[in-house]
């Protein structure tokens, strides 16, 4: 696995085996960051259920801001600090080891205002797609402009909306995909 491009493209992240990751493959990060174009530049990204960190490794390496990478396992907790290690980055980058849930319920009582969400549980924890899009579809996490885009099975369709989010878009991409969303007031 390797970072697609920007800053530290081209660098190899690792990875653990035995551990249930399925890290979002280089062509799917591609295909993400080539569809968010420059509204990464600048942003703070939230990255739900790192694993590797290699979401919000990429969005630092295309020009974030700042990169929060929410993770829950410990093992892959030092992971993601083992490749920013790797990689130079000690700047704009945020572990928070915490379940999705408590960690968005903290980012919202820090008031943190967020440009861009991944999100990316186990495929078969159906739940937490719909606990965690429910919730920023209620909070007040999302930057007015901002998108949470969830990556999950081809085969399994998400909701259209949830909560004031609504879905704008969908990719396709072998068995996975990405469900792009926005605040359904935003014009």
């Amino acid at each position: 696995m390797r970072v697609v491009a920007g800053k530290f493209g081209g660098r190899n992240l690792a990875t653990l085996r035995g551990l249930k990751l399925r890290p979002t493959s280089d062509r799917l990060r591609e295909a993400l960051f080539n569809i968010l174009g420059p509204m990464v530049k600048n942003s703070v990204f939230l990255d739900l259920f790192a694993g590797t960190g290699a979401v919000g490794i990429e969005a630092l390496s295309r020009g974030a801001r700042q990169a929060i990478f929410v993770e829950f396992h410990a093992a892959a907790v030092t992971l993601i600090r083992k490749n920013l290690k790797s990689l130079g980055i000690a700047a704009g980058a945020e572990i928070i080891p915490a379940d999705a849930g408590r960690a968005l319920e903290q980012l919202e009582t820090r008031r943190t205002h967020v440009d861009l969400v991944y999100v990316d549980p186990p495929y078969a924890q159906i739940h937490a797609y719909d606990e965690t899009l429910d919730f920023l579809g209620a909070a007040n996490l999302l930057a007015p402009r901002g998108f949470v885009v969830a990556e999950h099975a081809s085969r399994r369709a998400l909701a259209e909306r949830f909560g004031e989010l609504e879905r704008v878009r969908v990719v396709n991409q072998g068995d996975s995909a990405l469900s792009f969303y926005r605040l359904a007031l935003v014009a």
